[in-house]
Formats: C-alpha cells, structure tokens, sequence
C-alpha cells in the first residue's frame, strides 16, 4: 500500500491494517463529534423558549417531570429535576454557585468533551452548604477569590448536568428554589451583578434531528473533517497516545485539518467503511456494558471516566450522553425476568427485597417502568417509579414486594404497585450514592420473578 496523505501516513502492512485502524478512528471520535453536535443543539435557543435549551454560560432548568407523552428522550427520571449549563472557557475561568441545599441530595457532573467526567460538587463530594467552584482552562495561571475551591477542565467546552433530588410534584417549589441558585459567573465579574447572557443564533444547525442521528447519517469525509477542526479546540487525553500513533498513520492527526481526498484510495475506503462498521461494533456492544447479575445488566465499571475503554465510550455516547461516576449513581436495567423470558405487560411480576438486602445507598434508591423504547406510559396513577421516599407498605419481617403489573393488585397492594404497559417492559432501578457493597458486588439486586 502507499500513501498519498500530506498528513505523512505511514507504512500499513495491508489493507485489513487501514480498515481496523480507520475503524478504531471513528469509535475513539465519536464522543466528541456527539458532544459537539449535542452542544450546538442545544446552545443555539434564547433563554426560556425551549425546556433544558439556552445559551452557552447560564443555566436552563427543567422543572417538572416528563409528561407521558414525552418521547424526545428515552429512559427520563422521576427522581431529579436537571439543570443544564454549557460553559465556554476560552474567554476565562467561569464560577459555578451552588446554594445551600439543607441537606438536600443533589449534583453538579462537570463533563469534558470527551464525556469524562471531571469533578461533581454535590452532597457525596463536597456537601451541601453553599459553594463555589472556579472551572478553569487547561494552562490557566492566576488567583481566584477566597473560598473559591479550583477544578481544572481538559477541554475548554464543559456541560454541567446538574440534577436536584425531588420528592414527587408536591417538592416542585423547594427543588426550583435550588435551582434557581445555581448559577455561572466570568471570574472578571466576581461579585458584580448578574448580567443577562444571550444566545448567538446560527441558522444552520439542525434543530430537528436529534444529535444522534446526525452521527449516524454522517459520511466519513463530513464526519473525520469535523471530527479533526474539534480536536484542534479539545485536545485529547494525555493518555491517549497510543491511538493517535495509530490514526496518524491512516491520516488524522490532533491540531491538522483533514480532508479525505487526499489519501490513499484504500484508506479512504476504510474510511468510508468504518462508519457502518463502527457503529455496529456500538449496537453491538450495547448488551455487553455492565455485568449480568439476576437477569439486571449492572453498569458500575468505568463508567463516567472511561480511560482508554474507547468502546464502551463511544456506546454509552451513541446510547445516551451524561452517564455519572458509579460512586454517584449506578442504573440496574433489566428486560427479563428470572427465567430470562421477556418482560411484559400481559404478566404479573414481583421485585421482592429482603430486610437485609433493601439498596444499601447513602441517598436514596427507585425503580421505574418503561416499555421496552425507554418510554412512560400512562396510568390512572400517573405513576412510573417507587422508591424509599414513597409510603411503601412492608411486610411485618421488614421485606418489600414491588408489584409490576398492567392491572391494579387492589387496595391492599397499590401503595406498592408499578403500573406496567399492556405490552413489552423494561425496569431501570436508580441507586444514588450507592454504599461500597454496591460498587464492589457484594449486593446484587434480587431478580424479578413472574407470578403469573
């Protein structure tokens, strides 16, 4: 093979060499090409025209729980209300407040643009007393105000995905007056009033198609090329070292533009190939992300800070961006029952926990419903989830019985009912700020078992 690329390809032993390689390539970018589209899509709206969109530098709230007809995200929570923020630090270190919560459950994820998570103020990390915390750009030198604690970001794009603990819809009121201190000043204005931030409208991005779909319908020339123009602006990880070697070798090198006609026709081809190839090895991967424990897939390894576990990045970014450390919240997810049969609606199904083997967290735990898309349905209990801050009915040895089933158990039961859709399921179990038994495997979460 010999190499046209002004960008110094170098020897590759044959063609399957180009292929796994340009494969790898698309994998490895991937979060960051998502992270960006994800960014422009939701940046590019004025403050309070569209729930969770809003400038760069100010954050936009969601203040209620999904409705049952939501569909624009799968698998929504019904423990949190999110505050979003992205923050651009070319300009300087911005400071992110947090109010004092009373005690209150909650947390600041800082994401870099590789979907790493930096650092997540909140009740497990740093309390819940009002604080402040300078994110600042990699290189920054200077002094910040006293009491300002300092986190150091790896790129100079970072999205806070804040959630805010909140007890059912009667909490609204007290969840959105800690929403509303959470906010974002420039160290330059540090104690001046707040100045209003506008959005800086670009007509060209897509507000339609959701971000992964634009990935996914991307050619290897549009997708490469933007992938290259971002990691002149977000460098890479100091541990990635290896797999730049590899790339530059097919041509794609940090800190160069790229532009596929330039190379060799076989790696353009393997180029072009690995976009379909690497979004198979994705989908593929989906099903292989946590340990299987009872029928549960249990996420807890490597996730939010992924280290060179490039695939499980890249599937997680394709799946859904913003998974948190495990040390703050692991999601069991099952679609089977203990005999490993499909969940459905047509069944009646028991989720029992012994008195010892209730969640061991330090904040608190849920399980919710979906069909099998990720989705609500609707109720007549306008109920998707139940967890220990519910009026749960114990058995008098201190177990619980969850029932998950379409039709109400009666009077006796539905304190303890999770109104299941008439067809396939699926039930996602949260545990915020999972104990060390959780995160090393000595609780596994108890199967869920047919009943009918």
């Amino acid at each position: 093979m010999t190499s046209t690329s002004t960008s110094e390809t170098s020897d590759l032993r044959d063609e399957r060499e180009a292929q796994a390689i340009a494969v790898e390539a698309y994998i490895y970018l991937y979060p960051l090409v998502m992270m960006d589209a994800t960014r422009r899509q939701m940046t590019n709206v004025e403050a309070g025209q569209q729930v969770g969109f809003g400038p760069m530098n100010t954050f936009s709230h969601i203040r209620t729980f999904p409705p049952a007809e939501f569909k624009a995200v799968p698998w929504p929570n019904f423990d949190t209300l999110y505050s979003s923020a992205w923050l651009d630090l070319t300009e300087e270190p911005l400071i992110v407040s947090a109010p004092d919560t009373g005690g209150r459950y909650y947390l600041l994820p800082l994401e870099d643009m590789w979907t790493d998570v930096v650092a997540v103020p909140g009740k497990r990390t740093s309390g819940t007393d009002a604080g402040d915390f300078a994110v600042v750009p990699l290189g920054w030198q200077g002094e910040l105000p006293t009491g300002v604690k300092r986190i150091d970001a790896p790129t100079p794009y970072v999205w806070v995905i804040g959630r805010t603990q909140t007890n059912g819809p009667d909490d609204y009121d007290a969840v959105h007056q800690v929403q509303d201190g959470f906010t974002i000043t420039p160290l330059s204005r540090w104690g001046q009033m707040p100045q209003p931030v506008t959005a800086t409208i670009d007509p060209t991005v897509d507000m339609t198609t959701r971000p992964v779909e634009q990935l996914n319908q991307m050619p290897a020339a549009a997708y490469f090329a933007y992938a290259a123009e971002l990691m002149k602006h977000h460098p890479p990880h100091v541990t990635d070292w290896s797999i730049l070697a590899r790339m530059q070798r097919i041509g794609i090198e940090p800190g160069k533009s790229f532009d596929i006609e330039t190379l060799d026709p076989a790696i353009k081809q393997a180029l072009n190939d690995a976009v379909t190839a690497g979004q198979q090895a994705m989908k593929a991967n989906v099903p292989r992300l946590g340990r299987p424990i009872n029928g549960w897939q249990v996420n807890a390894d490597t996730m939010g800070v992924y280290g060179n576990h490039y695939l499980k990045r890249a599937t997680l970014a394709m799946v859904g961006v913003g998974s948190n450390p495990p040390e703050d919240a692991i999601y069991p997810l099952t679609f089977a029952d203990a005999d490993g049969k499909p969940l459905s609606g047509e069944n009646d199904y028991v989720l029992h926990f012994d008195r010892h083997e209730l969640p061991p967290v330090e904040a608190f735990w849920s399980v919710t419903v979906y069909d099998q898309e990720g989705f609500q349905v609707a109720n007549p209990l306008n109920r998707s989830a139940l967890g220990d801050r519910d009026a749960l009915r114990y058995d008098p040895d201190g177990s619980l019985d969850l029932f998950i089933q379409h039709e109400n158990p009666g009077p006796e039961r539905e304190a303890n009912w999770l109104p299941a859709p008439p067809g396939a399921l699926a039930l996602f179990m949260r545990l915020y700020a999972p104990k060390p038994e959780v995160l090393d495997g000595r609780w596994e979460p108890p199967a869920v078992l047919r009943v009918t």
